[in-house]
């Protein structure tokens, strides 16, 4: 049987992000980094990286997984009652297709010196000095990052998520609108909530999609790419490339973390309530847990590690995915955001970074409203 410290199941972001911080945090380690897929491979995204998360790739020394996309600094975010909010971002994001940046990443980690074995995990034995993949490999360490289906959730009892911390997405490929280019979020009144986006990658194409919670679908695949084009226009997207996918929504306290057994990214439910975002909490997650695997007590270092970065901000969107259930909340903030910079960021802090609910947000939304204002449409 071979043996390494760390294994870690699923090389996307999460695993590649965990396979760089451990290779940084001990030279030495050996580290196995087990997919069932060959590089480069799709995989359905809106395929935005934030910037919290370019912060994470710098620090981990793999910024060159964004080499040669051009930063996006406009955004523009429209409620399901046509207010619009236009402006530019405080830190712009990156568009990649997950099929290059997932790549760029496992090559990374391959030059860190983690090695790459393509292995579909189906069994995960918990011993209590190791944990043993398929009767196979054994590891001081196993990291679980192997998304929404995790065999490794599964194997320590992770909760599944279903209802309300579930959601569906479509997304597909079309090409790209003449001007100048910004990322459209168009939130829609069926399936409440439920948003359509357009996000230009800078090589001719769009990224375009649609997500609702799972609870909340009245409509199969075909149905979710009509409402896609209902909320932001035709937009011409190639068939071949409209795939959907499951997202576990986080649900504001993740159980990261069950003995020598860690949980990044999707498999630990790490998924934005109020947006779908995954990659910063991927990338962000997955270097926590790469480093605190080689610690002596890898579960505990790892959870308060995570809380300590994520907590404050994973409470506040699961609180505010419910409150913003209420129609008239959800446009009053937009609303906010459409009048004000300082509440526009706040905003995307939230949606895309590690942000909370800060009281200028608090109050400029109850302010729009307490006032009615949001009732009236801005102009684009």
């Amino acid at each position: 049987m071979d043996s390494v410290d760390v294994a870690i199941v699923g090389a996307g972001p999460a695993g590649a992000a965990a396979a760089l911080a451990a290779r940084r945090a001990d030279p030495s380690a050996g580290v196995a980094l087990l997919d069932r897929a060959a590089f480069p491979r799709d995989k359905v995204c809106g395929d935005g990286i934030a910037p919290h998360a370019v912060d994470v790739l710098r620090a981990l020394g793999a910024a060159d997984a964004l080499a040669g996309y051009r930063p996006v600094s406009r955004l523009r975010v429209r409620s399901a009652g046509g207010r619009v909010a236009l402006r530019t971002l405080a830190r712009p994001d990156y568009v990649v297709p997950r099929a290059v940046f997932d790549a760029r990443l496992v090559a990374a980690a391959q030059r860190a010196g983690a090695e790459l074995w393509r292995w579909r995990v189906r069994h995960v034995a918990v011993e209590a000095d190791r944990v043993v993949l398929d009767g196979r490999l054994a590891a001081r360490v196993v990291i679980g990052a192997d998304g929404a289906h995790s065999a490794v959730a599964r194997a320590v009892g992770a909760r599944p998520h279903t209802g309300r911390d579930l959601a569906v997405a479509v997304r597909a490929y079309a090409p790209a609108p003449a001007g100048p280019p910004c990322q459209d979020v168009a939130f829609v009144e069926a399936d409440r909530p439920s948003y359509a986006w357009s996000f230009p990658i800078g090589d001719g194409r769009v990224n375009v999609g649609y997500g609702a919670r799972a609870d909340r679908l009245s409509v199969g695949r075909d149905g979710l790419l009509g409402r896609l084009e209902a909320a932001v226009g035709p937009t011409g997207f190639d068939p071949g490339t409209a795939r959907g996918h499951l997202l576990p929504l986080s649900t504001g306290r993740p159980a990261p973390a069950e003995g020598r057994v860690l949980l990044a990214g999707d498999a630990a439910g790490l998924v934005n309530p109020l947006s779908g975002e995954g990659i910063y909490y991927a990338v962000a997650s997955g270097a926590l847990a790469g480093a605190a695997a080689l610690e002596p007590r890898p579960a505990a270092c790892y959870a308060a590690a995570l809380r300590r970065l994520l907590g404050r901000h994973l409470w506040h969107t699961a609180l505010l995915s419910r409150v913003l259930e209420v129609p008239a909340v959800a446009e009053a903030g937009i609303a906010a955001a459409a009048r004000r910079q300082r509440a526009f960021d706040d905003v995307v802090d939230l949606a895309i970074g590690a942000g909370a609910l800060t009281p200028r947000l608090a109050a400029a939304t109850a302010r729009e409203l307490l006032g009615g204002r949001w009732r009236a449409t801005a102009p684009a």
